[in-house]
């Protein structure tokens, strides 16, 4: 019997935008299964709730077939095994993300050697793209709707009406 290949793709997606749902397509591609998961992140100050990020997310992601939507507190590799994961999906946009993102993936590949990590780079229009400089720009009442799906332009709005 052939086991699942599932994969794990983490953020704080505070919020999600199309450069992330973009990385998530490209997965979908490679994987039986994509596990996304919002990471409680003690060191951020987050816009977003957990759960309202978990609720974008899954709204944002209904018609991907093989994508689950989850949330963890600790670490990448622990929550990756709890779950069955044999890869962790990380978004390269620019040369300045490698030297953070190659740190991380040495570091998971030294705390469980069966995992991996997929580093997938988005589409050219989305390389600029990152959720602080659409928060940046909703606080300032900017049209947000190119660069998040329809349920995060809205949820957005609210938070800064």
């Amino acid at each position: 019997m052939n086991q699942i290949k599932r994969a794990i793709y983490p953020g704080t997606f505070d919020p999600v935008t199309n450069g992330h749902i973009d990385l998530i397509d490209r997965a979908t591609d490679i994987f039986d299964e994509i596990v996304v998961t919002v990471a409680k992140n003690p060191g951020k100050t987050n816009l977003f709730t957990v759960q309202e990020r978990v609720e974008m997310l899954t709204e944002s992601l209904k018609d991907f077939r093989n994508v689950v939507v989850d949330s963890f507190d600790g670490l990448v590799v622990d929550h990756a095994n709890q779950i069955g994961a044999m890869g962790i999906i990380r978004g390269l946009r620019a040369v300045s993300d490698f030297e953070y993102e190659f740190q991380m993936a040495l570091m998971n590949r030294k705390m469980d050697e069966n995992l991996r990590t997929i580093f997938l780079m988005p589409h050219e229009k989305y390389t600029y793209l990152n959720s602080t400089i659409v928060r940046n720009l909703a606080q300032f009442k900017a049209d947000v709707s190119d660069f998040v799906p329809p349920i995060v332009a809205k949820k957005l709005k609210e938070k800064f009406d």
